[in-house]
């Protein structure tokens, strides 16, 4: 499974790597912000995107609209410190299929995924 990582801090990026790692999905690119996304998007399509709310140059919820635009059935993960019920529900309007906060342990986030690739009826091996 190809997962694109989507998040300003290289911190929370090489965490999310490390537990896809452990997971058995080593194939993982890096974005800093929705802008830089978009790009990689344009080169070549994931499985998954795990994406945050807060970046700079372009937040995680404009990124979600505009891949919706284009593609409406790419999986999508908010994976974000915006811990509200307003936030989660505009995420979901938005298009995410899921929705993880942080700090999350590695269990949740395979649990997320598993959850997310069965409801969008993909495989996650």
């Amino acid at each position: 499974m190809k997962v694109l990582l989507v998040d300003d801090s290289r911190t929370i990026r090489n965490i999310q790597k490390k537990t896809f790692a452990q997971l058995g999905h080593s194939d993982t690119m890096e974005a800093g912000d929705g802008v830089e996304a978009l790009q990689k998007l344009g080169e070549t399509r994931p499985d998954l995107v795990l994406i945050d709310w807060n970046m700079p140059n372009m937040d995680g919820i404009t990124l979600v609209r505009k891949i919706r635009e284009t593609d409406k059935t790419l999986p999508l993960i908010m994976c974000t410190t915006e811990a509200e019920k307003s936030r989660v529900i505009e995420a979901i309007q938005a298009g995410v299929n899921n929705y993880l906060v942080k700090p999350f342990t590695p269990d949740t986030l395979k649990e997320r995924v598993e959850t997310t690739m069965a409801k969008v009826g993909a495989a996650t091996s």
